[in-house]
């Protein structure tokens, strides 16, 4: 069963920056693109950046220029690297695998979660 496991979250101060970290395991066989998303109390998920299996990136306006994904195929591992972090970043984060398992069809798979609270 494939899981993806997240961690980096916490609590920082505006201004501040952390790195989010999501590995894949359990059999996933082949990974396409990899995201991340956010969701804020009483908003909807939204999406906050990607990189395909090419490292082409795309990132929601509101984060360019302070927040980097990358990733490592070697780990199926996707980061996201995040600067400059202002109170509406507050969130839980979450990473999003396109992939396969084994004679299985292309799917997308979710992580479970890490809160990112900026405040002073």
């Amino acid at each position: 069963q494939v899981q993806l496991v997240e961690s980096g979250g916490g609590l920082v101060q505006p201004g501040g920056s952390l790195r989010l970290s999501c590995a894949a395991s359990g059999g996933i066989r082949s990974i396409y693109a990899m995201g991340w998303y956010r969701q804020a109390p009483g908003k909807q998920r939204e999406l906050v950046a990607t990189i395909t299996s090419n490292s082409i990136t795309n990132y929601a306006d509101s984060v360019k220029g302070r927040f980097t994904i990358s990733r490592d195929n070697a780990k199926n591992t996707v980061y996201l690297q995040m600067n400059s972090l202002k109170p509406e970043d507050t969130a839980v984060y979450y990473c999003k695998v396109n992939g396969r398992e084994l004679l299985m069809s292309i799917r997308d798979y979710w992580g479970q979660g890490t809160q990112v609270t900026v405040s002073s």
